[in-house]
């Protein structure tokens, strides 16, 4: 280990994992394990359906090195000779908006079954401070009969990936970096320095790593839920909130945060991890609590407004068709995960509207598993009918060449644009 004679297995390979496991493929020997196996045989047939590494890419590291290379794998034994692992599963809420640990507890109890002495096990995933060593690494000690800090090592160095960006990609950030030792921190620091182009931030504690990462993505959805609130105000006032928005934007210290709906897997979810674990300690975040509730109920808000809309323009409600351009939670990306865009569906099915639903990002059949919706298959024609409404719920860049006059009845029918994406005077309302 002290001379960097590192193989690395990375247990989790989605948008995270995946992308960590290609890079230090081209340094190490890694094997990346995964409980998927279809995920794992698409991998292994050079293909990411997350786009977060590009084929080439991928195809590339898969091969073989006499001291590098990324092997895939849905065999626990194939990991067993490792000496570093890296967590990198998803770190949900459940129904109520607690934390579920549940994909984070099965990876522990995996590493468990292979770590061996001295080896190292790295967290990823987003959770609240004092998780590592309170809920995952017990569970270890408990599998392999190994004690933590005397047979076995831990560090923490949160994910920063934001699906669909590249520019701000997992070589390019700053990351944050910690270990369960003076030693050991180093030792991490140095893994991840391996192939990093910016370098790291060596926090004090494993506990400190954690809650920068949560307080990263809390401070975001507080940011959105203040304009999100000045949205509800500005509407009620009959001032469009994106130019109050350009107009403060002038002074230097202004920052130009926008209304929309905040779903995915970080800003959305984060903040529950956070005042869980505050209320756990007697505490009530009444700051991270409001904000949340702001953004959980934009989602009824846009539907409750298109329908205004539509009523004032005489359109009856039941059975009137509808189009929603978007389902994925952010733009010009594959990622469903936690979109509130579907929370507009269930609004607006509720008041009897026909819906169609076209994402030429989003896998039609992955969105019928996950949400139980059917949405248009991408190859369709959009202009085969024409709608009540439009609601324009994710810019992703082919929907700026879209041809609304096609789409719709004219000024009897309603465009509503959340994302500010189209010209406002193409649109009947916006955030």
């Amino acid at each position: 280990m002290n001379n960097g004679n590192y193989k690395i297995g990375v247990i989790g390979l989605g948008y995270v994992g995946l992308p960590l496991a290609v890079e230090f493929g081209k340094k190490f020997k890694v094997v990346g394990f995964d409980i998927n196996k279809s995920r794992v045989a698409e991998l292994n047939h050079g293909h990411d359906a997350t786009l977060e590494v590009e084929d080439e890419n991928l195809k590339q590291v898969l091969m073989a090195r006499e001291n590098s290379g990324l092997f895939l794998t849905t065999e626990l034994d194939e990991i067993r000779s490792c000496n570093i692992y890296i967590v990198t599963v998803p770190t949900p809420i459940d129904e109520f908006k607690r934390p579920d640990l549940t994909p984070l507890v099965k990876a522990s109890e995996t590493v468990g079954k292979v770590i061996s002495k001295g080896d190292i096990v790295i967290y990823e995933s987003t959770v609240y401070p004092g998780a590592t060593e309170e809920d995952c690494l017990p569970v270890i000690e408990k599998v392999s009969g190994l004690k933590f800090n005397f047979d076995f090592f831990a560090g923490y160095s949160p994910e920063r990936i934001n699906p669909g960006d590249k520019i701000n990609t997992l070589l390019t950030i700053k990351k944050i970096t910690s270990g369960s030792t003076p030693e050991i921190a180093d030792v991490v620091d140095e893994l991840y320095n391996s192939i990093l182009l910016n370098g790291t931030h060596k926090a004090s504690s494993i506990k400190v790593a954690e809650a920068a990462k949560v307080i990263e993505n809390a401070q975001r959805d507080l940011n959105i839920s203040f304009v999100n609130e000045l949205a509800l105000i500005f509407d009620r006032l009959g001032i469009d909130t994106n130019e109050v928005i350009d107009a403060a934007g002038t002074k230097w210290n202004f920052i130009k945060f926008r209304p929309g709906l905040v779903g995915g897997h970080c800003i959305g979810v984060d903040p529950y991890y956070l005042a869980f674990k505050a209320e756990a300690v007697g505490y009530h975040p009444d700051v991270i609590r409001s904000g949340r509730r702001v953004n959980d109920n934009m989602s009824q808000f846009v539907a409750d407004k298109v329908i205004k809309l539509m009523i004032k323009k005489g359109l009856k409600i039941l059975d009137s068709k509808v189009l929603l351009l978007g389902v994925t939670f952010k733009e010009n990306c594959p990622d469903i995960r936690n979109t509130k865009v579907v929370d507009i569906v269930d609004a607006l099915q509720d008041y009897g509207c026909q819906l169609d639903i076209y994402d030429p990002w989003a896998n039609p059949v992955e969105v019928k598993h996950e949400y139980g919706i059917v949405t248009m298959e991408k190859n369709v024609d959009i202009y085969a009918k024409k709608y009540d409404a439009v609601i324009l719920a994710v810019s992703h860049e082919q929907f700026g060449q879209i041809d609304f006059a096609r789409l719709t009845n004219g000024s009897q029918s309603v465009i509503f644009d959340i994302k500010g994406y189209l010209p406002k005077h193409l649109v009947d309302g916006r955030l």
